[in-house]
């Protein structure tokens, strides 16, 4: 596409193009993201008013000029543009604040006064008769202050005053709806940028396939621990859902044939197949702005405090308009009172700032599911870790597979694979990834497969109950034996790898050895967070006390607990919150989803389990510990900015108010300045609260 290069600076570009004048909403975004996927580039701009475009880059200029100069909008690849980018919205509101500008302009110049007067009557309608019904309702709010405010100005025969009231407070609902509406889609389109795979079932067949791949009428399988990815309807199999990210419940919910089934949701027993309705991209980003929006999660104890101090603020503002009126005799200077209230910018300023903080921590691959986890991290005083792809290596890797009886090693490793894959987990990952570096292919050579949390799985080939798992699994639970010649050969195995036991028709068929080093920069993570005001580190794996005890020491881990189960985890943290603390559980398994749930904050990894990911609080999408510390800053940021918007808003609003009643400010004045105050701390807490 032709354009010509209007201004040019260390590494940034603005380019006019010359395609036309303007662009529309849909051309832009077309430009924008086609622009963002060339190499080098990291932000686009795209005005489609002017129609012109800034491109910030770090790669090479001719490599971001050839990518402008070959964009054609015949040749935009399908499903480049996301459904939802925020253009539309930002266009809606800027539309209709210029409206109400230019409506305002032309009544003032062009109506006679009777017609404007007639005018204001009508308009002031609606807030008079909110505020009757806040009192009918007995509650003393802030539109009981509008209207009592434009109301006196009516009576007084003020017109223009009670006009410019209204004007300003329209203004004000406008600014004050966009900035809450532009944090919700900023942070619903971020979140809902989600890429994975799905059992396809085809031909007979399952095969792992790209989601983008599915088509509306294609079969999915979803097994235990897994998120269902699309909506559609249960074809086959029985399976309890937790439903919460939709509908809050907290008790899953049982699904059988013909049942609907919603995308986000997840699979906690059972397994389905799904044929699927909706696509990729039809159903994620409306569950998203709908959790928002309505998830109880999101009522911080920040913006509970806000919302009950501006609710007892308005009361005061009521009574000293009359006190006013009488120590003055002015009523003028008693409604500069009046068109001061504080609710607005208290109520206002804090969930923005909270969306933001969710938001900003979002574009550091941490999705935060409410304001309150934000809260609760930036006070937590324990954090607890689980071992095993926490820890340690978030791929551990296979170091060896030893076979026993007349196994041999590579068929034991095929099996092995065959049957992990269906529940990802770190240890599973690692045996399916060493299967394929081997090209040890296969088709499902299985039963139905049924994974016992923390423990292993169990299933059938050829008529034989096979079991793969940890030890207490494999030779207590399931009663394996071990052959005579064997036993000293079990015995030598290196004590420095973890171990997957794999078990034939009761009988010990393989070890599989798995190397698993802890995480480089985790003890650089461990004395950061104490640095950030966590007092108390501990870690918590199934593992021996050997290989706990040197893992700890090696991450510089003062407390750890071995060989736990499941629910011993949970203990722990109820144990802890019962002493008064406040605790971060961080783990990434099915095992870990007991102890993430109970914990004040729990963390898990995405490259776990599903259901680790669904239960916790937090999601470390770009599977790094150490943005931990980052999630710490901008929870700390989060809690600095609040109290710096409360100052800030009872200062400048007090101010108003005593400038009115010293007769320094009109009502207009007043009313301009306390809009002025709400919109700057609305947008003040947009901002993020780190540097990049």
């Amino acid at each position: 596409m032709k354009g010509t290069i209007v201004h040019e600076g260390p590494g940034s570009l603005h380019i006019k193009t010359r395609y036309r004048r303007h662009l529309s909403i849909g051309e832009a975004d077309q430009l924008q993201y086609a622009l963002l996927a060339v190499d080098g580039v990291q932000d686009v701009k795209v005005f489609d008013r002017s129609g012109s475009v800034l491109i910030r880059y770090t790669g090479e200029r001719e490599a971001v000029i050839c990518g402008y100069a070959a964009f054609s909008f015949e040749r935009v690849p399908a499903g480049l543009v996301p459904a939802h980018t925020g253009r539309e919205l930002e266009r809606k509101y800027w539309e209709r604040m210029v409206n109400k500008l230019a409506g305002r302009v032309l009544r003032r110049f062009l109506l006679p006064g009777i017609v404007r007067r007639v005018i204001t009557l009508v308009r002031a309608v609606p807030y008079v008769g909110k505020g009757l019904k806040a009192l009918w309702q007995r509650r003393l709010d802030v539109g009981v202050l509008d209207a009592v405010s434009i109301s006196a100005a009516l009576w007084m025969g003020d017109y223009s005053t009670a006009s410019a009231v209204i004007f300003l407070l329209d203004i004000g609902g406008i600014l004050e709806e966009w900035t809450y509406k532009k944090s919700v889609d900023d942070l619903a389109r971020s979140m809902s940028l989600n890429v994975s795979k799905v059992w396809r079932l085809k031909d007979g067949r399952e095969e792992w396939t790209p989601i983008g791949q599915i088509a509306a009428g294609d079969r999915v399988r979803v097994d235990m621990g897994s998120t269902i990815p699309l909506d559609g309807t249960v074809a086959e199999g029985e399976a309890m859902v937790n439903q919460a990210a939709l509908t809050g419940e907290a008790v899953p919910v049982r699904k059988g044939e013909g049942a609907t089934v919603f995308a986000g949701t997840v699979v906690t027993e059972g397994s389905l197949v799904i044929r699927v309705r909706e696509v990729l991209g039809n159903t994620k980003y409306d569950q998203i702005i709908h959790m928002i929006e309505s998830s109880q999660k999101m009522k911080s104890s920040l913006q509970e405090k806000a919302d009950h101090l501006a609710d007892k603020l308005v009361p005061y503002t009521l009574a000293a308009f009359p006190l006013t009126w009488a120590l003055t005799g002015s009523l003028t200077k008693a409604m500069s009172v009046l068109m001061v209230d504080f609710s607005c910018a208290l109520k206002l300023s804090t969930p923005i700032a909270v969306l933001s903080a969710m938001r900003e921590a979002r574009s550091y691959q941490l999705t935060v599911k409410g304001g309150r986890f934000m809260e609760n991290f930036a006070r937590a005083d324990t954090i607890v870790f689980d071992k095993t792809g926490t820890i340690t290596r978030a791929m551990p890797s296979v170091a060896a597979v030893i076979p026993f009886e007349d196994y041999e090693a590579d068929e034991m490793l095929r099996m092995a694979a065959c049957l992990e894959e269906h529940f990802p987990h770190s240890m599973a990952n690692a045996v399916v990834q060493r299967a394929e570096e081997k090209q040890l292919l296969h088709e499902e050579m299985h039963a139905k497969v049924h994974y016992i949390v923390a423990h292993g799985i169990a299933s059938e080939v050829n008529g034989q109950p096979v079991v793969i798992g940890s030890w207490h699994f494999v030779f207590e639970d399931e009663g394996v034996a071990i052959r005579d010649g064997d036993r000293e050969k079990v015995e030598g195995l290196a004590p420095e790898y973890s171990y997957l036991y794999l078990g034939i028709g009761g009988r010990l068929a393989a070890a599989i050895a798995i190397a698993d080093p802890i995480r480089a920069g985790v003890p650089a993570l461990i004395q950061g967070l104490r640095s950030h005001g966590f007092r108390q580190v501990v870690m918590m794996t199934g593992d021996s006390e050997k290989t706990a005890r040197a893992i700890a020491a090696a991450a510089g881990i003062d407390a750890y607990h071995s060989e736990v189960l499941p629910e011993h985890k949970a203990d722990f943290i109820m144990e802890e919150k019962a002493k008064g603390r406040i605790v971060v559980m961080v783990g990434d398994g099915i095992n870990d989803s007991p102890a993430l749930s109970e914990a004040d904050v729990g963390v898990a990894i995405r490259e776990g389990a599903d259901i680790a990911c669904e239960v916790a609080d937090i999601t470390l999408s770009q599977n790094n510990l150490e943005s931990l510390i980052t999630l710490k800053e901008i929870s700390d940021g989060l809690l600095r900015r609040t109290q710096s918007n409360y100052h800030f808003i009872v200062g400048w609003n007090s101010a108003v108010v005593i400038g009115g009643v010293l007769g320094i400010f009109a009502p207009g004045t007043a009313a301009l300045l306390h809009n002025l105050s709400t919109i700057y701390i609305g947008v003040h807490s947009m901002e993020n609260l780190l540097e990049k």
